[in-house]
């Protein structure tokens, strides 16, 4: 078993995670509460969406809280028969990145897509660790600047 990290000692983080796909996104979910306890990071709240087009709405309520140094959001956009999942993913990428801008905090891109199979989205799970690992990275870095 890897050694604990302490990179994340206090900072606090979130998550939004989609329900859509749940065979997946609920794996994507608990890879990242282990990143987040390797890393010595404190596990915020963590708020569940019907699917990857309100995890915006979802980041936004958590990035409010003051307790709350940053957000991972959590998806599996899979193609379907028409360009859906390309609009859905597009939509939601952006938003979310408005959202980390306006309120100076990071948001992890955990979702994958659009595109992808369900074969290609289960090999992805480990995204969600990627994910929590920028944004842990990112609150230390913003803070080094204060």
């Amino acid at each position: 078993m890897p050694k604990r990290s302490n990179e994340g000692t206090g900072v606090t983080v979130a998550i939004a995670a989609s329900e859509f796909n749940y065979d997946i996104t609920l794996l994507m979910l608990e890879r990242a509460k282990e990143e987040i306890g390797f890393l010595g990071a404190t596990l915020g709240p963590v708020l569940k969406t019907p699917g990857v087009y309100d995890l915006p709405l979802a980041a936004q309520a958590l990035l409010k809280r003051r307790d709350v140094d940053a957000v991972v959001a959590l998806g599996a956009v899979i193609e379907g028969e028409t360009n859906h999942d390309e609009v859905v993913m597009n939509q939601a990428a952006r938003k979310l990145t408005d959202l980390s801008v306006e309120y100076g905090k990071p948001i992890g891109l955990g979702v994958s897509g659009p595109g992808e199979t369900r074969l290609q989205a289960q090999d992805r799970i480990e995204n969600a660790g990627n994910a929590v690992r920028a944004v842990v990275k990112m609150v230390r870095r913003l803070r080094e600047l204060d």
